[in-house]
């Protein structure tokens, strides 16, 4: 179905413009997938040959000079670690303009292609480390991550920050403090801290995290920490795009675990009880006992490891080293069997799933037919006229009954 795809944020324009490295196969599968070439049938002519298609020759466009040399400056600025240019290749994944995404996704293949030949000399191994931290408001992420992270960059570690704020796509805002809460890790020279866009949909900030992510790896640093706050489907978003899940719980008073979601517990590889220090040491040994139960219940998502629940204080700083070498434990045992690497495959897949529903959403919202009925049969529901089941399938019905315009 030709409408199916929404080709706004993969441009086939600049498909000439993805390295030779990438493989035919792959594509023409990048190809069938975001621009709208028909159902596969056998002898059909949506075939690729060095990154042409005589069927779609006519969409694809030159680079021009301006943007080639855009481009060249970004990837070599961002290779070499240079933090502004790090900084201006996020801005350009998590821009809205259509042509300036179809740059975006140029820019990200050839640091995908960049980043693989690296893997490839490092046994294929990993080169970063992506680690994604939650907690509730007021568990002390922040003061957390500053921690860790002075401490990762005194070890000569490069480490990267990254927000993803669900609330800042309604409130206009991303999290207050990120900067001005981590004063000593954002004047790091090895320390690279990024707040969530303040635009779109969760799945957008997820998106675009997602390529940040790849950036940031792309430019040197082996330490990827993906902050959320803990609220609604945000963690499992994250959850979907690191290597390690760690959730971290304050020490409060009350039924502690009836607080926190079950499938959130599920996903964590490494629990946190922090500001365990102080008058807080023993309500914090006894939410490590309770946590430590709870997880033994729980079933296991790894066959190389179990989760553990470990307690520190970021105000003392005892226990944070502790809670660095589980994490390094977790990354040998996961690369030693092999699931981490199995767990990026499939996160890759997720990630792919998530672009196409996103854009397919897109088309479908931005359709002629679709965009004339949606007023009336919206209202027609509100009162009660139509159920909403059959206003669902009047909308597909409209939207696959004619090409779009």
């Amino acid at each position: 179905m030709h409408h199916m795809y929404c080709t706004a944020r993969f441009g086939l324009p600049l498909l000439r413009h993805i390295p030779s490295f990438l493989s035919i196969r792959t594509l023409w599968l990048h190809k069938r997938g975001f621009t709208g070439c028909q159902t596969t049938i056998p002898g059909h002519s949506c075939r690729l040959r060095r990154g042409k298609s005589t069927a779609l020759s006519q969409h694809i466009q030159e680079l021009s000079g301006p943007e080639h040399r855009l481009l060249n400056k970004l990837y070599e600025g961002l290779i070499t670690g240079k933090r502004a240019s790090l900084a201006e290749c996020i801005t350009l994944v998590e821009t809205q303009h259509p042509r300036k995404k179809e740059l975006a996704q140029v820019l990200l293949q050839r640091v995908l292609a960049y980043r693989t030949e690296q893997e490839k000399r490092n046994d294929g191994r990993p080169l970063a480390f992506r680690v994604g931290l939650s907690g509730p408001p007021g568990a002390g992420k922040s003061s957390f991550i500053e921690v860790v992270g002075k401490m990762l960059t005194g070890r000569g570690h490069k480490v990267s920050v990254l927000a993803v704020d669900p609330s800042s796509c309604t409130t206009g805002g991303s999290l207050m403090g990120d900067k001005t809460r981590m004063t000593e890790l954002s004047r790091d020279m090895n320390a690279f801290i990024r707040p969530s866009p303040t635009s779109g949909t969760l799945g957008g900030v997820t998106r675009t995290t997602n390529e940040a992510v790849v950036l940031c790896e792309g430019a040197g640093y082996d330490i990827v920490l993906v902050e959320t706050v803990g609220v609604g489907q945000s963690e499992f978003a994250v959850a979907d795009m690191v290597d390690m899940f760690v959730l971290l719980i304050p020490p409060a008073g009350g039924d502690e675990l009836q607080g926190i979601k079950r499938g959130i517990i599920e996903r964590a590889d490494l629990v946190v009880v922090t500001k365990s220090d102080g008058d807080l040491v023993v309500p914090a040994r006894r939410i490590q006992t309770e946590y430590t139960s709870a997880l033994k219940l729980l079933r296991r998502q790894s066959k190389s490891w179990n989760p553990k629940v470990v307690r520190a204080s970021s105000h003392s700083g005892e226990g944070i080293p502790d809670v660095w070498a589980k994490m390094e434990a977790y990354r040998d045992a996961m690369l030693a069997s092999g699931e981490l690497q199995g767990r990026r495959r499939a996160q890759q897949k997720v990630w792919m799933w998530s672009l196409i529903q996103e854009n397919v959403l897109c088309h479908f919202q931005n359709h002629p037919r679709v965009r004339e009925a949606l007023p009336h049969l919206e209202e027609r529901v509100t009162t009660g006229a139509v159920s909403p089941g059959l206003a669902a399938d009047l909308l597909l019905r409209a939207f696959t009954s004619s090409p779009s315009s």
